[in-house]
């Protein structure tokens, strides 16, 4: 009697639950408001302490100024003793005008005793200021210096380099927690994206391979002499549609594959990568009448070279096949500027309404119509090279051309 399989165990909670603290008393821990309090709270006292005490000092030194006698009796005469006192006591002077004299003086005293207090304070005030500024902003700096550390991580992630994790050691604090789960979302994304590529060279050679099978069996019977008429122009029609779906199967996968960052670059001459493209597209140009000029100055990017001439011959292939029935032209350019390396291509061709360029950029679209009923591909040429100029850092811009035609522009950083 066959068993009854037991259910699947649930799967492992996560460790870390940001929603429930931990420990008996979470209000303990080290976190960065109860640090920040405690830091800048002892810079306060202290700031404070010495202030008091600067202050203190500046106040007994002003009091011993201001109740300091301002004169001295020698020799029977009265004797000025302080600056401040105005115009010279003991001569000739009647006893009140003598006591309004030396209080006069006395409060004299006290005024610049006061006035001396003040201004000492005042630059007090301002070096302990400048000192708490320096001492605050290393503080914070040494504080916020985890926020440095998973900012630059981030920054090599954004280059596509998942393998990069912060580990940030310290208290376990709110930006330890950070860390951690930016190093677990990171785990999972390189997991993903390992998945997906496995994916795609499977998915590649499962696809690829029945393909294979049906163009080779297809040339075989259209090898034979004896084949009736019918046959043969059923095995043509075979024949380009399954070249059509290869087109379409390798588009896809390129497709896949441009969408994520490009981790080895190396260097490549946009300039090198567009003569190949127009190489590649020239035959078909002269088929169809149409002129390619234009002139390529080197512009070397990082990246990768074969990505990079399909960027190329799309644009170029698209150029030729969607231009006027006679004298048309293709003008393929390269140069640096600003910074940048700039592959520019125009053509002659049906005007474009400017409301309908963002269209072409979508997989599968065309101008006007959907592009899976077109001979001239399969719909899918502006997409990758979309997806490549971005993976690339660049961008690509299309603009309708006056009289008809577009230009398509592509921007990559040098």
């Amino acid at each position: 009697m066959a068993t009854t399989p037991a259910p699947p165990t649930a799967p492992p909670k996560p460790t870390w639950d940001p929603g429930q603290p931990e420990g008996p008393f979470p209000w303990l821990r080290p976190t960065i408001r109860i640090r920040l309090t405690l830091l800048y709270g002892g810079m306060f006292l202290i700031a404070g302490i010495l202030l008091l005490s600067i202050i203190y000092l500046l106040a007994a030194q002003a009091l011993r100024q201001g109740n300091a006698l301002p004169f001295q009796i020698v020799g029977g005469q009265v004797k000025v003793t302080s600056s401040s006192c105005p115009g010279v006591v003991g001569l000739e002077l009647t006893p009140d005008q003598f006591n309004a004299a030396i209080g006069q003086c006395i409060l004299e005293q006290r005024r610049h005793a006061l006035d001396d207090l003040l201004s000492r304070s005042l630059m007090a005030l301002l070096g302990l200021s400048i000192i708490a500024f320096a001492f605050g902003y290393a503080m914070a700096g040494r504080v916020l210096s985890p926020l440095g550390k998973i900012t630059r991580t981030a920054r090599r992630v954004v280059g596509s380099d998942l393998t990069r994790r912060i580990e940030l050691d310290g208290p376990d604090d709110e930006l330890k927690e950070l860390a951690d789960t930016f190093d677990e979302m990171l785990d999972r994304l390189e997991r993903a994206f390992t998945a997906q590529q496995r994916f795609v060279a499977n998915a590649s050679h499962e696809l690829r391979t029945p393909l294979a099978i049906n163009r080779t069996l297809l040339e075989v019977h259209l090898s034979d002499p004896g084949a009736p008429v019918e046959l043969q122009q059923l095995g043509k029609t075979l024949l380009a549609t399954n070249e059509r779906s290869e087109q379409l199967v390798e588009g896809l996968l390129l497709l896949a594959r441009s969408e994520n960052q490009i981790v080895e670059r190396k260097p490549v001459d946009l300039a090198e990568v567009a003569s190949r493209a127009v190489d590649q597209v020239r035959g078909e140009a002269e088929a169809k009448g149409v002129e390619i000029r234009g002139e390529r100055a080197p512009a070397v990017v990082q990246g990768n070279g074969v990505l990079l001439e399909r960027i190329a011959l799309n644009l170029v292939q698209n150029a030729v096949r969607y231009n006027v029935p006679e004298g048309g032209w293709v003008e393929v350019t390269t140069e640096a500027q600003h910074g940048q390396a700039v592959l520019l291509v125009s053509n002659t061709g049906p005007v474009v309404p400017a409301y309908e360029v963002d269209n072409l950029f979508e997989p599968f679209r065309r101008l006007r119509t959907e592009r899976t009923g077109s001979d001239k591909g399969v719909g899918l040429g502006l997409s990758i090279a979309r997806s490549v100029a971005r993976a690339h850092g660049g961008r690509i811009q299309a603009m309708p051309r006056e009289g008809g035609g577009l230009v398509m522009r592509v921007t990559l950083p040098l």
